[in-house]
């Protein structure tokens, strides 16, 4: 008997995540091989004329062009869908491309965005700079307030955008509250949800319409290749978001793919492992610094809505100093073992100001609307002993007086 695989979505859905994280929308070729292929081809053959002109009709099952259609990528889409408890996923070539496609492919001159202030920066620019461009208006809210997301729509009001956790300031943003308001009124709620992942976070059961990730961060989680996500229900993915993609092309490659696959096999691990150390370095730093912007710690003004609506809260957090950026850099600098480096979600402690890299393409009138100062710096902690990294930042902290 021929055995099942992580095809089945019939049987996939009804395992735990753990399992599904290994095992969900793998597809084995007439090899039988353990480990997910690597598809590395751009076009398909055909076994005659008609097939190739049925498969375009959409009359036949079968790929017909890797930018539309690859069996690795076509895997890691099954699989990510089976974590986030969503019908259907797509995946681009890099988080911002996901963002972007998630709000453009349902996007039109005279349409009206709610977005949540503090936001990572090139995210910021879509809606400051890019939805604009295309007549499409943009209002910029504290999401942490959801009677402000009400305040602001408008009857023309498509998309409430907005992160949460956000980068860099941790704000959490009350899922439930503001996706019923947005169901309430017909407007589709877009969730960026690279900081938690599925694994620690899943938007979509307190009422998100889609999610949208950076597979970049956590869910590769070793720092080597670029990738993009977006869940939703299949009419959304199939019918407003395919043909987007389809047409402008933010391809993920299959390698990229594969890659991430197996970084998701791991993810269960990795969140909750780097979430209790990132736990244990910021009560080190309570104290020791001005301020401490983790959602974990009882301190953050919203750490019992973060318990509320996350299994854990995370690696990254921030931290405030009170030299301004010339102690930031200094402590930077003074770093032995964690890296300075802009990226998050990675198995090694990173370190970044997020105001002189990550948030630099932003004025510093929005820097200072959305919560980033000169004094702050953004900590992604790693796989590494957690009291390795308090050493490291004893030793800065004393180097710059702290």
């Amino acid at each position: 008997m021929k055995r099942r695989t992580g095809q089945d979505r019939a049987i996939t859905q009804n395992w735990r995540p753990a399992t599904q994280a290994v095992r969900g929308g793998t597809a084995r070729s007439e090899f039988g091989e353990t480990s997910e292929a690597i598809f590395l081809t751009s076009g398909y053959a055909y076994d005659c004329a008609e097939d190739a002109a049925a498969r375009f009709r959409g009359d036949q099952q079968g790929m017909t062009y890797s930018r539309l259609q690859n069996p690795t990528v076509q895997m890691l889409e099954q699989r990510i869908a089976l974590l986030e408890g969503a019908a259907a996923c797509r995946t681009m070539a890099s988080g911002m491309a996901a963002m972007t496609a998630a709000l453009l492919c349902q996007l039109q001159t005279g349409d009206h965005v709610v977005a949540g202030r503090a936001a990572f920066g090139s995210c910021r620019w879509l809606v400051d700079t890019l939805l604009p461009k295309f007549g499409i208006t943009t209002t910029v809210i504290d999401a942490r307030d959801p009677q402000a997301f009400i305040d602001a729509t408008r009857p023309e009001t498509k998309v409430y955008f907005f992160e949460t956790p956000a980068n860099p300031t941790m704000d959490i943003v009350d899922l439930a509250a503001v996706c019923g308001i947005a169901k309430e009124r017909g407007i589709v709620s877009v969730v960026d949800n690279a900081f938690a992942t599925p694994v620690l976070q899943r938007p979509l059961e307190f009422g998100a319409d889609v999610v949208a990730y950076s597979a970049t961060k956590l869910m590769d989680g070793q720092g080597r290749v670029l990738a993009g996500a977006v869940c939703g229900t299949e009419e959304f993915v199939e019918n407003t978001l395919l043909a987007f993609i389809r047409n402008t092309g933010p391809t993920l490659s299959p390698f990229n793919a594969w890659v991430v696959m197996k970084g998701l096999e791991t993810l269960d691990l990795r969140a909750r492992r780097q979430s209790d150390s990132a736990l244990q370095v910021g009560k080190f730093l309570e104290g020791r610094v001005q301020r401490v912007l983790h959602p974990g710690l009882p301190s953050h003004p919203q750490h019992n809505l973060a318990m509320a609506q996350m299994n854990a809260t995370g690696p990254i957090f921030a931290f405030e100093v009170d030299g301004g950026r010339t102690q930031a850099h200094g402590l930077l600098d003074a770093l032995e073992l964690i890296d300075i480096s802009n990226n998050i979600g990675d198995s090694r402690s990173l370190m970044t100001h997020p105001s002189s890299t990550t948030h630099a393409g932003v004025s510093e009138e929005v820097r200072t609307d959305m919560g980033v100062t000169e004094n702050m710096l953004r900590l992604n902690v790693g796989l590494e002993d957690p009291l390795d990294l308090i050493d490291d930042l004893d030793r800065a902290l004393k180097a710059v007086g702290l």
